[in-house]
């Protein structure tokens, strides 16, 4: 179990570095190493069975002891530093899925995308280790808790390989039933055997996840929630635009970005902002930010442009799961773009843009919504939960790369 888990391991970096390093990796160092050290200990285990007690240490001479503890100590520590680096990207591709709020990302790397430090998510782990250590006081306690977690994984991503190989890959579905039959009769035998050690420190890991999915369920949910009173709340521009004509507002130089995640029309932030401030700037883009089921999405499909007439473009740029947003810098694509299409509208400058955002106070309400009965409905628990974790979520500004001076937000509260 250890040298599977292992080596499932070593692959959480295959997003950061590619199969060729790890391949590379596992079978010039780590496999001969794996292969030499457990034939040494089978050999020590024929020639004194007494030693089963802790073979590993057993196979070194006495005055290798402390070297070698330093090197397993080392060894664990890399070891970790692979989960880490895998629960930063899964992270990542959490929030680009709309699975998770907003968090910080430190790019780590200007030549390697997938390198990237998660401040949050290194104090979780950290506060997390330091709880376990304190509350099982033991590596045996451990035991129990990480043979459920670990069995689970691995069945669970077996049923999640079937998934993807039927639906994604088009398998037939015998294949399917060959190979999965083959994983599953190997997981479900693990996972059988270590759910007895649920009452004894299995509970754990099965606590956590539940939790981690009500927190993802619950994002995820109050998002497509908020999506649809947005939209009711969004003029459409076949509406908008032939209204704004007749009104013969003020235009002044410099170039807008109302940032929204319907794209269907004139967001509520643009609308707030024409009843406070009634005045324009020459050209207004209407931009959307979407995430692709993809890990990167190419520089061909990154942004479309659609213009709309009286100076407004309705933008939208598009991001694997694996890519943090840049708006200015996928702003500065579109003026070969336009000029591409016959709209010449010079160079973007972030220093002559201003990007309006809406940042909305979620009030609970105990009355059902109209989205209750047109969509779908959210438990109050779960709607306070979801306005706990909004309030708490990274600021679009930050979340988004804008350069803080150059940003408008304008508030607005909506019954939830």
């Amino acid at each position: 179990m250890l040298v599977v888990t292992g080596g499932e391991a070593l692959y959480a970096d295959m997003g950061h570095f590619g199969p060729r390093p790890i391949r590379i990796a596992w079978y010039t160092v780590v496999l001969p190493a794996l292969v030499l050290n457990y034939f040494g200990q089978g050999a020590l285990l024929l020639q004194d069975p007494a030693a089963a007690t802790d073979p590993f240490y057993a196979l070194v001479p006495r005055w290798a002891l402390i070297p070698m503890i330093v090197i397993a100590t080392a060894a664990a520590v890399v070891a970790s530093q692979a989960l880490i680096s895998g629960a930063y990207s899964l992270t990542q591709q959490a929030i680009q899925l709309g699975f998770s709020p907003r968090m910080r990302i430190v790019h780590t790397s200007e030549a390697t995308k997938g390198q990237i430090y998660m401040p949050e998510i290194n104090t979780a782990l950290w506060v997390a280790c330091i709880g376990l250590v304190l509350s099982f006081r033991s590596a045996g306690a451990l035991a129990s808790t990480y043979g459920v977690a670990v069995t689970g994984t691995m069945f669970v991503t077996s049923i999640l390989f079937m998934i993807v190989a039927r639906e994604r890959w088009h398998w037939p579905t015998w294949r399917v039933a060959v190979l999965g039959t083959l994983f599953l009769v190997v997981d479900l035998a693990f996972l059988a055997a270590n759910l007895l050690k649920i009452p004894s420190g299995g509970w754990f890991p099965l606590v956590v996840a539940g939790l981690v999915f009500v927190l993802m369920s619950t994002w995820k949910l109050g998002r497509k929630r908020l999506s649809s009173i947005v939209a009711e709340n969004t003029l459409p521009f076949e509406l908008f635009l032939p209204d704004l004509g007749k009104r013969n507002l003020p235009r002044v130089p410099g170039t807008a970005v109302f940032l929204t995640s319907v794209a269907s029309g004139a967001p509520p932030v643009l609308l707030h902002h024409l009843k406070h401030n009634k005045v324009l700037h020459e050209r207004v883009l209407v931009m959307s930010v979407s995430s692709a089921e993809i890990p990167q999405v190419g520089d061909d499909e990154r942004i479309t442009c659609e213009p709309l007439g009286q100076g407004f473009y309705l933008v939208k740029a598009r991001y694997g799961f694996m890519e943090t947003p840049d708006v200015p810098k996928v702003l500065a694509l579109l003026p070969g773009e336009l000029q591409e299409q016959g709209h010449h509208t010079g160079a973007f400058k972030v220093q002559d843009t201003s990007f309006y955002l809406g940042r909305e106070t979620l009030i609970v309400s105990r009355k059902a919504l109209k989205a209750d009965a047109k969509f779908f409905r959210m438990m109050r628990w779960r709607r306070k939960l979801f306005a706990l974790m909004s309030r708490n979520a990274q600021s679009a500004t930050a979340f988004f790369q804008l350069p803080p001076n150059r940003v408008v937000e304008l508030g607005a509260q909506i019954q939830f």
